[in-house]
This record gives C-alpha cells, structure tokens and sequence, in this order.
C-alpha cells in the first residue's frame, strides 16, 4: 500500500472525521466497487468520491459527523 494512504488515513482518523466518510475515502483510493445501495450514506458517497479522485482536501467537511 502507498505511503500517502497510510498517512492520511491516519490523519482523518487522529481528527475524528466520520466513519462512513473514511471508509468510502479508503474504498475510492483503491477502486474497489462501492457499497451496495442500501448501505450507501453521504458521508461515504462523498468519501468515495474524493478517494477516486485522490482528493485530500474535503475531509474537514467531516470532521466530528
């Protein structure tokens, strides 16, 4: 696994952003299919998003969510 996921995994985890929202991050950044629809929330499709993108600038919109 590359550095910069560890790292900013780690990160969003020291600054209590959401779960679902990192989860999703995590999911994005290694291109592994979403989750089911059911399971879908905002915090994880917005995650997912970013991740896809290699975005690390939007987390802070989740902290403490």
């Amino acid at each position: 696994m590359d550095q910069n996921y560890y790292d900013f995994t780690v990160k969003m985890e020291k600054e209590n952003v959401n779960a679902d929202y990192i989860e999703g991050w995590q999911s994005g950044y290694v291109l592994n299919p979403p989750r089911e629809e059911q399971r879908l929330t905002e915090a994880y499709e917005a995650g997912y998003e970013d991740g896809k993108a290699r975005n690390m600038d939007n987390y802070s919109n989740w902290v403490g969510k």
